[in-house]
């Protein structure tokens, strides 16, 4: 089966992450369905795109996802990106931002691939969730997303395990320092920019295009007998404990 006739819904596609996958989605010949609650932003990326369309819909709401996919047809490659984070240090964070996080970027992670599961039951196909490197790296005043990212990765196992039955693999990203999407504001300041610069091995901080070629090739024939693996995308920075420590 050529690209061509492969369909691809990415969720968060509006902006950021989600819009550069379903960009570079599209330039391969992927169908691609742009899934975001933010209805403008997702039919303004869907309009810079050749069989491409915008689907208006919440992560969190399964009728309302199964109706998008329906209005969709077949899937072939369904990748989670939509992601909200609610900043702030435990002590002081409200349950109710603890709550939207975790509601959006875990339980809505589960939904949304959930659906695109029984859409795939019979044809099988790629799933691609977003992890982060936060799932295994706790840092400052990050709320929920920590535990939410962690889910993530442990859910993606889980449903590899109970789904390559119906030929569906499914396995995560997990970005590092990158310069895009919800990031982006911590790198307006010079100074937080250039010391996460330095933090990461590779010299450099990644970037969406880095992240969407890596969910491409999971999503790709190149990847048919990887499935329930977490993909680390981040110039080693996870790796980086001594990094530019002397030996000696």
């Amino acid at each position: 089966m050529s690209t061509t006739t492969r369909g691809l819904v990415v969720t968060g596609g509006a902006s950021g992450i989600g819009a550069e996958i379903a960009r570079l989605a599209s330039s391969r010949g992927y169908r691609v369905g742009v899934l975001d609650a933010n209805a403008a932003g997702a039919t303004q990326v869907a309009s810079e795109m050749d069989h491409a369309q915008a689907l208006h819909c919440d992560v969190t709401n399964s009728d309302a996802l199964a109706s998008a996919f329906s209005e969709f047809g077949e899937i072939h490659s369904f990748v989670n990106c939509a992601g909200i984070l609610r900043s702030g240090e435990l002590l002081d964070l409200s349950e109710q931002d603890f709550r939207d996080v975790i509601d959006v970027n875990l339980t809505g992670v589960y939904i949304a691939a959930r659906e695109a599961a029984r859409v795939m039951q019979d044809t099988g196909g790629s799933i691609v969730n977003l992890s982060s490197i936060n799932a295994s790296q706790p840092s400052p005043a990050a709320g929920a997303y920590v535990a939410a990212k962690a889910g993530v990765e442990a859910l993606t196992k889980q449903m590899s395990l109970e789904w390559s039955a119906f030929n569906i693999r499914v396995n995560a990203v997990a970005p590092g320092f990158v310069d895009a999407g919800m990031a982006e504001p911590f790198y307006a300041d010079p100074k937080v920019r250039q010391a996460r610069t330095d933090a990461v091995p590779a010299g450099r901080l990644g970037t969406a295009d880095d992240i969407a070629r890596a969910v491409l090739f999971l999503s790709s024939d190149e990847a048919t007998y990887i499935t329930g693996q977490i993909l680390s995308v981040d110039g080693a920075l996870g790796h980086s404990a001594l990094h530019g420590l002397a030996r000696e």
